[in-house]
């Protein structure tokens, strides 16, 4: 009667005491979701059992677009080396699913001797067939940028029919697979074919629920003006809004991933920029990579909950004996009013359901008699779960990120850019004369001085009302000159002499010109009277 006072006691008498985020997510999806999922036959509708290795596995990036949009070449560049399977080509080359991970040699495992491998998190795509293990390999090389991340080649996207049934597999189905489980879901577009075709568009609708993973890359852009550049980003926005149906605009990073020369060169800044900022999101991926399956496992036992109470509606709607094939065709069709019931009587948002008319062809080939009836015990233990355990987990999370080093990708492209004169900025805004001899602000100092002498210094040294009447003139908000009058008031005596005013009107002049302002002064802007003081 009193279930949920059992529930409690049970927890009392045995608490969920986890070591580590991975064993946590192991054990309670074995022991309070699986049972749930394997009840109402959720792997036949939705996707295959997770396994040990799903949870142990490093952050996995899947790249997926159109044939020639670059994907192999992206990898390339990222690693800066070639990997065992790869072909580069402008016709469609890539024909397999290429898992590129580390390994201690080089070599290409084939996708029936991966899929019974259990430290690789693969096993279930065995539900695919041979038509799909014929083009699924692991191509494993040694490689400081695959010590953190692995990264799913996929083949080019094809346009037409013909092309798309020869596939022998369902190539939707698969990539929504992978979709489940990797970290970060990049679609690579080419600036001079931005055409969704009809197959495109299908694996973007399949990856619906995984908005949060994807990000967006507008290749090859080095190869067009600036103008027609703007064109182009806005016709694939455009395409974009009509298929990925959320209120938030995906982002887009606008560069050319290869290692050649760029052709146009006129948007080389633009180009570093966003290179910086992809990269950055890629680097963050081990340190965010337990609370991405923290999420998706909740993902989960959402959808299985839902899956539950539509099986058992259904169960209950059957007769015993006669007509159980016209309430099936009755049941099938008016799905979109069980899933109305469901939602009002269990208080779930629409968007937990799954897809309506997927849902209907599935049931089509279903017995329904063999359904089970709700089991109330089964979803107890995974309301338990998200209420309490998961909440456990979240504290765990934390104390895992704090006790152990920042982990970042490191290798290939991500060390070129890091430090030294081709690092992001480098000499630019705060960082101009870092390597001159002379002090960069002494170039200006003059004009600077003629304005410093009229706001009526007193021991060469003017107040701070008298230098915000100058400051302020740069209509800059009152934070940002808060911050630029700390960083210039080296004595922190609240006073400016000229060498001090000087350097204020510089970092003024660095931030109209649009670039950040240092948190700390970096050592060639001290003016050279102060640096003994700042030794």
């Amino acid at each position: 009667m009193f279930s949920w006072l059992s529930t409690d006691e049970r927890r009392r008498k045995d608490p969920e005491v986890f070591q580590t985020v991975s064993e946590g997510l192991k054990k309670l999806y074995k022991s309070k979701l699986l049972p749930l999922e394997e009840h109402y036959r959720f792997h036949e509708f939705h996707s295959p059992a997770l396994e040990d290795a799903d949870f142990d596995n490093k952050p996995m990036v899947l790249l997926v677009g159109q044939y020639s949009t670059g994907k192999t070449t992206f990898i390339r560049y990222l690693l800066e080396q070639d990997f065992p399977g790869m072909r580069i080509g402008p016709e469609p080359t890539t024909d397999s699913f290429i898992a590129v991970m580390q390994g201690d040699t080089e070599g290409i495992i084939p996708g029936n001797a991966l899929v019974v491998d259990p430290k690789k998190p693969f096993r279930k795509l065995n539900v695919f067939g041979n038509a799909f293990l014929n083009r699924f390999v692991c191509a494993q090389l040694p490689n400081p940028v695959l010590e953190s991340i692995s990264v799913i080649d996929t083949p080019g996207i094809l346009s037409g029919e013909k092309q798309r049934i020869s596939r022998g597999y369902d190539f939707a189905a698969v990539l929504e697979w992978f979709a489940e489980r990797v970290d970060r879901i990049i679609l690579l577009f080419d600036a001079h074919k931005l055409d969704i075709s009809d197959e495109f568009s299908e694996v973007i609708k399949a990856l619906k629920n995984h908005e949060d993973k994807m990000r967006v890359v507008l290749n090859k852009a080095d190869q067009i003006q600036t103008q027609q550049l703007m064109r182009v980003y806005g016709a694939l926005m455009w395409s974009l809004g009509k298929i990925v149906n959320t209120p938030e605009v995906i982002r887009v990073y606008i560069g050319s991933f290869w290692s050649h020369p760029l052709l146009i060169p006129d948007n080389r800044k633009l180009f570093e920029a966003e290179e910086q900022d992809l990269f950055r999101d890629i680097q963050s991926l081990p340190r965010n990579t337990a609370l991405r399956k923290l999420n998706d496992l909740i993902k989960r036992a959402r959808l299985a909950k839902v899956h539950a109470y539509i099986i058992s509606s259904l169960k209950k709607e059957m007769p015993s004996v006669f007509g159980k094939d016209n309430k099936k065709k009755e049941l099938v069709n008016n799905l979109a009013e069980i899933y109305g019931r469901i939602e009002r009587e269990h208080q779930i948002s629409p968007g937990d359901f799954p897809n309506l008319k997927r849902m209907q062809d599935q049931l089509q080939a279903q017995d329904f008699s063999k359904f089970q009836p709700l089991k109330s015990k089964l979803l107890e233990a995974v309301d338990d779960m998200l209420a309490n355990d998961i909440a456990q987990l979240m504290v765990l999370v934390r104390q895992e990120e704090s006790q152990r080093p920042v982990q970042m990708v490191k290798g290939g492209a991500f060390e070129g850019t890091l430090q030294g004169p081709f690092g992001h900025g480098y000499g630019e805004g705060a960082g101009e004369g870092i390597d001159d001899a002379e002090w960069v602000v002494a170039k200006d100092k003059p004009m600077y001085d003629e304005i410093f002498y009229t706001l009526s210094p007193v021991d060469g040294k003017i107040t701070g009302a008298n230098a915000k009447k100058e400051m302020v003139r740069s209509k800059l908000p009152n934070s940002v000159l808060g911050k630029i009058w700390k960083l210039a008031d080296i004595d922190k005596d609240g006073m400016l002499d000229d060498e001090e005013f000087a350097l204020a009107n510089h970092l003024i002049k660095v931030k109209l010109e649009g670039h950040e302002l240092p948190n700390e002064l970096p050592a060639h802007l001290l003016p050279p009277s102060k640096r003994k003081l700042a030794e």
